[in-house]
């Protein structure tokens, strides 16, 4: 499995989270890899897990981010498609070294095309673009 195979799990498992409280996220991963049938090793199944904690680990710092540079939306109000996929592309342009912000974005506007709606891909790639020029 590639990385962008491996980066729309991770957003499928952030999606899930938004339907489950954090308490049954356990067994909500255990049942996502038991259904998948895109998992081929154990070694992804773990590589996958382990980044979707590493967002969940950040998601207070993430969500912060994602509000202060929207005006009008907040991550109450955002579709929760959107809200995964931003979620994730700011995870990789903040802390991810390994992942070039351009990919992060073009990864995370993809994404957006593929599971939300038409304007998702705009919506994304304006809000991810604005949080990477406050780091430069």
């Amino acid at each position: 499995m590639g990385r962008h195979e491996q980066r729309e799990q991770v957003f499928m498992l952030l999606f899930r989270a938004e339907f489950h409280p954090r308490e049954d996220m356990p067994e909500q991963i255990r049942l996502f890899f038991q259904e998948s049938d895109t998992m081929r090793a154990p070694e992804e199944a773990e590589l996958i897990g382990a980044r979707y904690q590493a967002v969940n680990d950040r998601l207070d710092e993430i969500d912060r981010l994602i509000n202060d540079n929207t005006e009008g939306w907040n991550t109450s109000r955002m579709g929760k498609v959107e809200l995964a996929v931003l979620r994730l592309g700011v995870y990789e342009i903040k802390y991810d070294d390994d992942i070039p912000a351009g990919v992060a974005i073009n990864e995370a506007v993809e994404i957006a095309k593929k599971y939300g709606q038409d304007n998702s891909g705009g919506f994304v790639n304006a809000i991810l673009a604005k949080i990477l020029k406050l780091g430069d």
